[in-house]
């Protein structure tokens, strides 16, 4: 039977709703949303690999109190997990090992990687590998370089979609929207970028350096910082080596489009000339972390 129609509209069938859902659901088996989806996709876009709990906290921070409530971390997984499963179906992710604690990484497939691309609003050439092969070896490094992006970031709880949730959550989550805010947004983030010595961006040469974190935020007064993370596993004699290697891309230069030399990195990103002109080194911040299985072997922490 179906129900009178609205001027202007068809009729509907009392049914035809149920039977939309039904379709939804059976696309997205999960129930995941388009927007969640989405989020997940700009995070690992931009991580390139990472575990369900940091994508919860940089794409959807304010479950990640509401979810504290739960009995056992089993119940805590299946809660953040319906957008990745639901990817997984469509083949835009894929499951590439676990960190050294056991949680799964997540990473995006080829397809994925280009969805993630128009998310991001990047060209689908500056988006890096799909990083399949990081959670081989526990992917401790990876997991590192992430930690170091949200403590950059600092994402904040929608307190909204908290409202009826009990007291505790919303007082854990106001500390959180009260702390100081952080830098840019996670499209403000760029992760293990070539920096080229010889070579193109896309065809790098020998010779030249990875930044583990590129980091452009000129809305909060940071347009540009090239962040390496140290988990205390290199030797002095080898993070001087890797210097050496920034400083070989810093010093190089090449034609821009207007057919004027610039340094190099100028053809990729921008800063204000009257903030740093066309000045050989750039801003760079070497992170060194310490975690319960870090066992250093050589005097990089200091």
């Amino acid at each position: 039977m179906a129900r009178p129609a609205a001027a202007g509209r068809r009729p509907v069938a009392s049914n035809e709703g149920a039977q939309l859902m039904a379709g939804k659901r059976k696309t997205n088996p999960a129930g995941s949303t388009n927007n969640l989806r989405g989020d997940v996709l700009r995070v690992l876009g931009a991580l390139k690999v990472a575990t369900a709990d940091q994508i919860q906290r940089i794409g959807g921070p304010h479950p990640t109190y509401r979810h504290a409530d739960k009995g056992t971390p089993s119940e805590q997984k299946t809660a953040r997990t319906a957008a990745l499963a639901d990817m997984r179906k469509h083949g835009l992710s894929e499951t590439g090992g676990s960190t050294t604690a056991g949680e799964r990484l997540r990473n995006l497939t080829p397809k994925g990687l280009e969805a993630a691309s128009h998310e991001l609003w990047r060209p689908v050439t500056e988006m890096g590998s799909t990083a399949r092969g990081a959670g081989s070896s526990g992917g401790s490094h990876p997991m590192a370089v992430n930690e170091t992006v949200i403590a950059m970031l600092r994402p904040k709880p929608d307190l909204a979609k908290l409202a009826d949730d009990p007291a505790e959550v919303r007082a854990a989550a106001q500390v959180a929207v009260d702390a100081p805010g952080g830098l840019g947004a996670i499209a403000s983030y760029w992760t293990e970028v070539p920096l080229p010595a010889t070579g193109t961006w896309n065809a790098p040469g020998k010779g030249g350096a990875q930044v583990d974190i590129v980091l452009t935020a000129p809305q909060d007064k940071m347009p540009l910082l090239f962040i390496e993370v140290d988990n205390c596993h290199e030797t002095a004699e080898e993070l001087a080596l890797k210097l050496e290697k920034y400083a070989r891309f810093f010093h190089r230069k090449m034609k821009d489009t207007d057919g004027k030399e610039r340094p190099m990195w100028r053809t990729r990103w921008t800063a204000p000339a009257t903030w740093s002109g066309d000045m050989t080194h750039r801003p760079c911040c070497w992170c060194s972390t310490v975690s319960a299985t870090a066992i250093p072997t050589g005097p990089s922490c200091g």
